[in-house]
């Protein structure tokens, strides 16, 4: 039974037919496969040494840094791994965008799903530090909970533990963000068994068993030079520039009495958050902030005759439109609520959501011209 299994293991993962063609783009899957477990080992350390309670947070923080064998590291990598994932993740995303890999339908469903969780989890490993950009910054996005009509504020009471945050805040947030990591490896065993199901896509969008090679030797070398690659760019982050993702409002202890001048999330959240406060109405907003992620899942829906942009000449440009949208959307969010920045994101947060209406009518188009 034992042999059996390491052979269907084995034929799976290493004499996976692969598209002869993927080029480095599709090196984003392992990349984030590595930079999860970087993450969990890292988080797990961390954990042995780390206190959730309101009063002994911060301290245990500055203690793990100064006083633990490695623990300066350790921190570097845990806080500096997000940052990398969430690089990864985007890439990863994109280039499903570009190569329409949306129509492996359950694959993407279920990466989309590591998305949210993803997220979900960055944001309540951001309040563990317990400075004063995770405190207020958890506030603000708790809050928006409160716009659920009726239940609104049972519910945020529920989550805080009390009528504001607090120690069961933080302890619960901590037990959560310790759980997460497990349901994002169980959800990224489910995909990578539908992406086997079906098949990787390729550069020309096909989906033949013709020109297909075992995944080792050829593509496990491809991965290790990017894991080797990525790798070096960490460690040059965490070894001469730490703190460059991180907030400086974040190595103040929070203090609910005083409110930092600018709040905001880190720096992955930031293009939602510019959504979010682009809309003047609280609920808008938070309606808006859901669907700018809960698009994605829309997006099977499109039907294509070719599955790759390259096609579709007005799609591309539409797509790199989106492309600067959003490393727009990420700057903008991370200014002050002012003229122009808010006219700005609005501007902004309107051409997100209109790239997936266009999308659609000049595919269209695209496919007339085509297929003549």
């Amino acid at each position: 039974m034992n042999k059996n299994f390491t052979n269907t293991m084995y034929t799976t993962l290493f004499k996976l037919p692969t598209p002869i063609n993927i080029s480095y783009w599709w090196n984003l899957g392992s990349l984030l496969g590595m930079f999860l477990m970087i993450q969990i080992i890292s988080g797990f350390f961390l954990s042995m040494h780390y206190t959730p309670h309101m009063d002994l947070a911060f301290k245990s923080m500055i203690h793990i840094i100064q006083n633990v064998n490695l623990g300066w590291l350790l921190h570097n990598m845990h806080i500096n791994g997000a940052s990398m994932f969430f690089i990864s993740l985007y890439i990863h995303i994109s280039r499903n965008l570009y190569y329409n890999s949306f129509k492996i339908f359950y694959t993407w469903m279920i990466g989309v799903s590591i998305y949210l969780i993803s997220m979900m989890t960055a944001f309540l490993g951001y309040v563990l530090p317990w400075g004063q950009m995770s405190f207020w910054g958890a506030t603000v996005i708790t809050n928006l909970i409160t716009t659920i009509p009726l239940m609104g504020m049972y519910i945020i009471q529920w989550i805080w533990g009390g009528f504001s945050i607090n120690n069961a805040t933080l302890n619960r947030f901590y037990s959560f963000h310790f759980i997460l990591p497990f349901i994002l490896i169980m959800f990224m065993m489910m995909h990578l068994f539908f992406l086997h199901i079906t098949g990787s896509s390729n550069p020309l969008g096909t989906y033949s068993n013709l020109n297909k090679i075992y995944f080792h030797p050829y593509f496990t070398i491809k991965d290790l030079l990017g894991f080797m690659m990525f790798m070096f760019i960490i460690s040059i982050i965490n070894l001469e520039y730490p703190y460059i993702f991180s907030d400086p409002d974040n190595f103040s202890p929070a203090n609910s009495l005083i409110t930092p001048i600018h709040i905001q999330p880190e720096w992955y959240f930031l293009f939602a958050y510019a959504i979010l406060r682009s809309i003047p109405n609280k609920l808008g907003g938070v309606i808006a902030l859901l669907s700018s992620i809960m698009i994605l899942y829309t997006l099977p829906m499109i039907n294509l005759i070719m599955n790759s942009l390259t096609f579709y000449p007005i799609n591309q440009f539409l797509y790199w439109m989106f492309i600067n949208t959003f490393i727009l959307l990420t700057w903008v969010g991370s200014q002050m609520i002012e003229t122009p920045f808010m006219m700005i994101s609005q501007i902004l947060s309107s051409m997100y959501f209109i790239y997936f209406m266009l999308f659609i009518l000049f595919k269209n188009i695209n496919e007339i011209f085509i297929f003549k």
